[in-house]
């Protein structure tokens, strides 16, 4: 790479991420669908002469099958190593010769793409990137040698307890459902997979009418169209891909034990939670921060660390989805008090979903996570990713604009009325690796 350019690109994304909340202020989205029927969200922002695009698509792992287990995840990791006729070398260098920057993303609904370019390269930055989103090649040998190399790393994570834990949570929460497959897949299924597997999933998800694209920076509007525009017209021209199921909830509990040489025990517990755009997401958000989400100041930590010593962290977590997804408790402790830490953990959430929060929690827990949230929204790469959440799950363009106002309007009476309704701990699905 260019020192020059490596040094330009560095200082200006520096300088980015001090306007960035500046910036934000009445943060105005543009929205609009391309001739191809690609949705597109778009940020314009001159402060620096720098740009940065992503393109997601409906092409996660809840996209393949039992059978197909890991084809979205390779699928999507070949795509940026080999595309346009150009080996990987020569794709690498186009980047980098221009200070450009490639990236993707992906988790069980979406798979996606990211470009960060100085607006003086963008012709160039644009052709690779488009390289990448309209001409992958999917060459055998390369295929074969990155089978190997994924296939290790399964091998690998089933030694390990927290990757075994993860994976038997999600089985016992999801079931038959795609939320519960393994993101990078299972080794007997990655081995069998082919290059027309790989092709096939493309053409398939990748589709101009699954599409959102997101733009910020150093653009005019018109500038933005066009790019869009030309993003939009150089993907396969399917069908818009289908919904994904809805997840059952669980009816009843279920605790999976699985050994392990591991010096503690690793336990997970919960269920399906909640989805993007739920009308319950604040006051679940809210709520979760007195739980465990917020440290050394939950009531988790205070009961089974602060007050017992059981475990040094312990924790849970919401992670909305397309449907719904997992409400999530975990801890490690020593094997010998796997069982105590266990029943402690469920008896502290039974006790919060039937007594809710307080006044004073309530207030505490808002204020920090007003406070925080600049933090979340501090570099224009931070904005991007929230454009790509904002266009995937269909929320509201003012979404970063009113999150702490419904943050700050959140009670007591909907924390408590939310947890009631929505989280049952007689039915959590619970794994403990590393029982006696």
């Amino acid at each position: 790479m260019n020192a020059l350019n490596v040094l330009k690109i560095t200082v200006l994304a520096l300088l980015l991420q001090s306007h960035a909340i500046h910036a934000l202020a009445g943060l105005n989205i543009q929205h609009w669908t391309t001739s191809q029927g690609s949705e597109v969200y778009f940020v314009e922002n001159h402060a620096l002469p720098m740009m940065d695009i992503s393109v997601n698509f409906p092409a996660g792992s809840a996209r393949d099958t039992p059978e197909t287990s890991g084809a979205a995840g390779v699928t999507h990791h070949l795509m940026a190593l080999v595309a346009g006729g150009l080996d990987e070398e020569a794709l690498t260098n186009r980047f980098a010769d221009i200070g450009a920057v490639l990236g993707g993303n992906f988790d069980a609904d979406r798979a996606g793409f990211k470009l960060r370019t100085l607006t003086s390269e963008q012709a160039s930055a644009l052709e690779a990137f488009s390289f990448v989103l309209h001409k992958p090649d999917f060459p055998e040998a390369v295929l074969k040698r990155e089978q190997a190399r994924i296939v290790a790393g399964l091998q690998e994570a089933e030694t390990e307890p927290d990757s075994i834990a993860q994976k038997a949570f999600m089985r016992s929460v999801y079931g038959m459902h795609a939320y519960s497959l393994d993101q990078s897949g299972e080794i007997d299924t990655v081995q069998s997979l082919t290059v027309a597997d790989l092709s096939r999933f493309y053409q398939t998800h990748y589709t101009a009418k699954s599409a959102v694209i997101a733009l910020i920076g150093d653009l005019t509007l018109t500038q933005a169209r066009q790019i869009a525009e030309r993003l939009s017209t150089g993907l396969p021209q399917g069908p818009a891909v289908a919904p994904v199921a809805p997840v059952p909830a669980l009816k009843t509990a279920s605790v999976k034990k699985l050994p392990h040489p591991a010096l503690q025990a690793h336990i997970l517990l919960g269920q399906p939670g909640n989805k993007r755009g739920d009308a319950d997401f604040f006051p679940l958000y809210v709520g979760n921060y007195i739980l465990g989400g917020g440290g050394f100041v939950s009531r988790l930590t205070e009961e089974v660390r602060e007050k017992r010593g059981l475990a040094y962290s312990v924790y849970s977590y919401f992670l909305p989805m397309a449907e719904l997804g997992p409400f999530q408790i975990g801890l490690q402790t020593k094997k010998e008090q796997a069982e105590e830490a266990l029943k402690l953990v469920n008896a502290t959430v039974q006790k919060f979903v039937e007594k809710g929060v307080t006044e004073p929690e309530l207030k505490a827990a808002k204020d920090n996570l007003i406070g925080g949230f600049p933090l979340r929204i501090d570099s224009n790469g931070k904005i991007l990713e929230y454009l790509n959440i904002i266009g995937f799950y269909k929320l509201p363009l003012d979404y970063l604009d009113s999150f702490n106002d419904h943050v700050a309007q959140v009670t007591v009476q909907q924390v408590n009325d939310a947890f009631k309704r929505r989280i049952h701990p007689e039915s959590f699905a619970t794994v403990i690796v590393g029982a006696e």
